[in-house]
């Protein structure tokens, strides 16, 4: 058996244990995809990334947020200011991603090359 189909069985039996499924939980929607994207491209303070965000709710990005942090994929530095100050960055595991979402795009240019999916 080929080791593509090993691996494929083996999620099928426990899913709980998928690689895909796993990684699927972390950036397994669209607003989680967007503040990678707009990540990549540097560090973001909050509002910044809400301007960039059309639609999404301050509450739906701050609950992305922290999903990011406790998973590692960013982190969150506090400047110690009044007004209080706070930018957003990738960590490296965050970084790597980057392959994701060119993947992404790459796929939503192809099959649809009458929007600009970035």
């Amino acid at each position: 058996m080929p080791e593509t189909e090993i691996k494929n069985q083996a999620c099928k039996e426990n899913p709980k244990f998928c690689p895909m499924a796993e990684a699927s939980k972390i950036v397994g929607d669209i607003w989680t995809l967007l503040i990678i994207r707009d990540l990549l491209e540097g560090d973001k303070r909050f509002n910044k990334l809400l301007e960039s965000l059309n639609g999404i709710s301050s509450s739906t990005l701050t609950q992305r947020l922290k999903l990011l942090e406790s998973e590692g994929i960013l982190t969150r530095f506090s400047f110690p200011e009044i007004p209080p100050h706070v930018e957003y960055s990738l960590t490296q595991k965050g970084k790597d991603l980057h392959f994701v979402i060119e993947a992404i795009r790459n796929y939503g240019q192809k099959y649809n090359p009458q929007k600009d999916l970035t």
